[in-house]
């Protein structure tokens, strides 16, 4: 993580691949030039899919969504149940978190 005042940068690495999230596109668009000056590197823009994870964004709702739906299906076919009961978890589909949930500081 890099701070300047009060945006922040998060770099977030898997062997070759970097993850930036950012709260200001100047400071992201200076990361990336900082990074490709110093490393062979491709921007491929927004991600939509890592690690099995999709990701989907809403914008203008301040809203981020992430879903296993298609890895799990990978892992249901490889071990032949993907014709199986889905179960009870302690969380709905469809309930939403905010941030009086979260443990205080």
């Amino acid at each position: 993580m890099k701070t300047s005042g009060r945006n922040f940068i998060f770099f977030v690495l898997y062997v070759d691949d970097i993850l930036l999230a950012c709260t200001d596109k100047g400071l992201l668009q200076e990361t990336k030039s900082f990074l490709s000056s110093n490393f062979d590197m491709k921007d491929l823009g927004e991600t939509s899919y890592v690690l099995g994870i999709e990701i989907t964004r809403d914008r203008t709702k301040h809203l981020l969504g992430l879903s296993q739906q298609n890895y799990i299906s990978k892992i249901l076919k490889r071990f032949e149940m993907h014709n199986c009961s889905p179960g009870q978890v302690p969380m709905s589909k469809g309930d939403k978190l905010n941030k009086s949930q979260c443990p205080k500081k």
